[in-house]
Order: C-alpha cells, then structure tokens, then sequence
C-alpha cells in the first residue's frame, strides 16, 4: 500500500479519521481492493483520495473528508488519469 503526499508532522493538528478509516469508509461505498491513498488539500478541506479497483477491472476515486469522514466524491478514473 503506498501512501502518497502524507506528511503526519503538517497534519498532526488538523486530522481527524485515519488514513485506515478513510479506506474503511471508501470500502463501504465501492467495494473492490485499495489501490492507492493519497492525503491533499481540495479547495480547502483536506481530503483523503482513496483509489479503488473493483471486480470488474475499474478503477474509482473516493475522496473523504479527512475531519468529518464524510464522503465527498466518488468518481470513475479512466486508465489514462489513473496511471499519469
């Protein structure tokens, strides 16, 4: 599993669910196998970026607001966005 962008020391009084929660969260609204997780800011609010693969050879986005746990993005990646 590779953790992207996570620097724990700039985070440390910010974060509020783990990066293992994010994944839990992500899990429950697309089931599949994490690919990937990467923490970054989006438009202000710090998210978490869990990329999944699903069954069926199809990878998502699900971006989870790393102080509340709520989802707020699921999104489809194209092979091309995924692997650049």
């Amino acid at each position: 599993m590779y953790y992207g962008n996570y620097n724990p020391m700039y985070l440390q009084n910010t974060q509020r669910i783990s990066a293992q929660q994010a994944q839990q969260i992500a899990l429950g609204r697309v089931p599949g196998q994490i690919l990937h997780v990467d923490l970054d800011m989006e438009n202000g609010i710090l998210v978490y970026e869990v990329y999944i693969m699903t069954p069926q050879n199809r990878v998502y986005e699900v971006e989870i607001n790393a102080k509340s746990g709520r989802i707020v993005k699921v999104e489809q990646e194209n092979d091309h966005d995924f692997y650049d």
